[in-house]
């Protein structure tokens, strides 16, 4: 019978050896010793450094957390007042370029003040023009920065400041405000 398991290449072992040593253990678990360790103990010699060490590959930049939905009673404490707004910003009157720098700058303050919830209000956006008497009017578009805020919200710039975003209660804004639920601030090494 035929083992379904074979044993490394002396090149698979470098590459996933430089793999397990970029992994940090799960609280509670003990390290595995590495193969000097072995041979120390179990008196074999260790395998000699490969002449031609395997090149690692460029660190990647790691990916932004993913937004997570506003769940329903942190809105309605939202709304109701249990749970405070921490911070606020109007964007009414912005353009798109100086609302997208405002909305960042604002982020970068609020997180590092300590604020947990912000409310960040677009307006609702108005129709350019509207019918003649009688006419048929047409459902108007949501303004620019209604559309694109959220949008904002979502991409990676944006992620290390905001957990989640949900339409405001209509207290606060209904559909031309949200409620953005802010990451803590990272904790910098002293």
């Amino acid at each position: 019978m035929v083992s379904r398991w074979r044993s490394l290449s002396d090149e698979e072992e470098a590459l996933w050896s430089g793999i397990a040593r970029s992994i940090t253990p799960l609280r509670g678990e003990k390290k595995r010793p590495k193969p000097q360790d072995q041979a120390a103990t179990t008196g074999i010699s260790a395998p000699v450094a490969d002449p031609h060490p395997v090149r690692r590959a460029p660190a990647v930049a790691e990916k932004p957390p993913p937004l997570a939905p506003l769940d329903r009673r942190s809105k309605q404490r939202i709304a109701s007042g249990r749970t405070p707004i921490d911070a606020r910003l109007d964007l009414h009157g912005f353009t798109q370029k100086d609302a997208h720098t405002a909305l960042l700058r604002f982020l970068k303050g609020a997180q590092a003040g300590g604020a947990k919830v912000a409310l960040v209000v677009t307006g609702k956006g108005t129709a350019r023009s509207r019918p003649a008497r009688g006419e048929y009017a047409e459902p108007a578009e949501p303004g620019v920065l209604r559309r694109q805020v959220p949008a904002w919200l979502s991409l990676p710039e944006f992620r290390p400041f905001v957990v989640s975003v949900e339409d405001a209660h209509i207290a606060h804004g209904g559909q031309g405000a949200l409620y953005v639920r802010l990451r803590r601030r990272p904790v910098t090494p002293r």
